[in-house]
């Protein structure tokens, strides 16, 4: 039997199952790090299918690596899992997650015919911290051929763009006072965070249009007859390239530094989980998951040849720098509904969610099959 059309039968076999712990997922979302639930039923679908399973793996609680296949080049096909506060499954991990098994268990049967080795990969936390990081420093990432991962987003596109993006919290400490009896005896640290954020605003006039630089206050004080002794922010500083964000960073920074130096504060910035680096697709990989997304019926987009737009940022960007890699974004076609929002979350469980699982999971079987089949490892660009 073609090795396709194995594929696309071992799929539809496992098809139902994948579709319920997508909905499952949705109903029962869970923060990075605290994935225990959701790794658990990630793991008992792979276990049952034949694969090895390292539960916990790489010193982290919720990820798992689960190994299938004897010899030859090895595959990772990283599964996320997290889900956001409050608006839940609104980047679609559970259309990632599912995917990611769903061709794992496809290419399962065909791993010691085809000579390559495959890991499904549980990655944490990529709402949060950045869990590949900390996989990669594991040696999660060391001597693969090749990574991939989907992504339900706004439009088909193959090799999109992501941008390099640090995290960090700003802390300003000043002095607390009666805000009407004794306002002089009082270092307002309201008035530090509310500069600073006028000070940033001011920077993004002179940065590029495609730089990023956008935060909240965490806590602006206690009570209004308070003059503020402390307040908090939060805040991503993101660039096209890691390059640039080394360029634009202490320009920000210096935003903070002005306005504890204007109201007499004293002020901490600390990072925040993993610097994520920008993206980079390969691209004999994309060509060839953009032939097997068209012959399941979705029609790839390349970056280049779409209107200009920026995006958001990825931990998978780490992993491109390790090894080859690609990251395609599949269509649930609801805009302006995008990701972020409770509406989006909504639609990974509906027809269209439903399709990106399978679109996904049999392209990016489909691809791995193409390299083995082809033996084109070695035309994979290095990380």
């Amino acid at each position: 039997m073609d090795a396709k059309k194995r594929l696309y039968d071992e799929f539809a076999r496992h098809e139902p199952e994948l579709l319920e712990t997508s909905r499952w997922m949705y109903d029962n979302p869970e923060l990075g790090n605290k994935e225990f639930r959701t790794s658990a039923k990630y793991v008992e679908i792979l276990s049952a299918n034949g694969f090895d399973v390292e539960y916990p793996a790489y010193d982290l609680e919720t990820a798992f690596a689960a190994r299938i296949g004897s010899s030859g080049p090895e595959v990772v096909i990283c599964a996320e899992m997290d889900a956001l506060p409050e608006v839940g499954h609104a980047c679609g991990h559970n259309i990632i997650g599912m995917a990611a098994i769903g061709a794992g268990l496809a290419l399962a049967p065909l791993v010691e015919d085809l000579g390559f080795r495959l890991t499904v990969l549980g990655t944490p936390a990529e709402e949060t911290i950045g869990g590949k990081v900390d996989l990669i420093n594991a040696g999660a990432f060391r001597d693969i051929a090749a990574a991939m991962m989907i992504h339900p987003a706004t439009r088909d596109v193959v090799d999109p763009e992501f941008l390099a993006i640090s995290h960090i919290s700003v802390e300003f400490f000043g002095h607390e006072a009666h805000a009407s009896s004794s306002p002089d005896l009082g270092i307002n640290a309201l008035d530090a965070a509310v500069q600073a954020y006028g000070n940033v605003s001011t920077l993004r006039q002179q940065l590029r249009e495609t730089d990023r630089v956008h935060g909240i206050i965490t806590n602006g004080g206690a009570a209004p007859n308070i003059i503020p002794g402390y307040t908090s922010m939060s805040w991503g500083i993101r660039a096209p390239t890691d390059e640039r964000l080394d360029e634009i960073y202490p320009r920000v920074i210096r935003c903070f530094e002005a306005a504890a130096l204007a109201t007499g504060c004293r002020m901490e910035i600390k990072k925040v989980g993993h610097r994520y680096k920008d993206m980079r697709s390969d691209p004999v990989m994309a060509e060839l998951y953009a032939q097997n997304s068209e012959r399941v019926g979705r029609k790839m987009n390349f970056f280049g040849d779409l209107p200009p737009a920026t995006s958001g940022s990825t931990d998978m960007g780490n992993v491109a720098y390790e090894c080859p890699t690609i990251h395609p974004m599949l269509d649930l076609y609801g805009y302006p509904i995008v990701n972020h929002q409770r509406e989006f979350a909504a639609l990974t469980i509906t027809e269209v969610g439903d399709r990106a699982i399978r679109d996904g999971a049999l392209a990016m079987a489909g691809t791995i099959v193409d390299l083995a089949e082809g033996d084109r490892w070695e035309e994979l660009q290095s990380g």
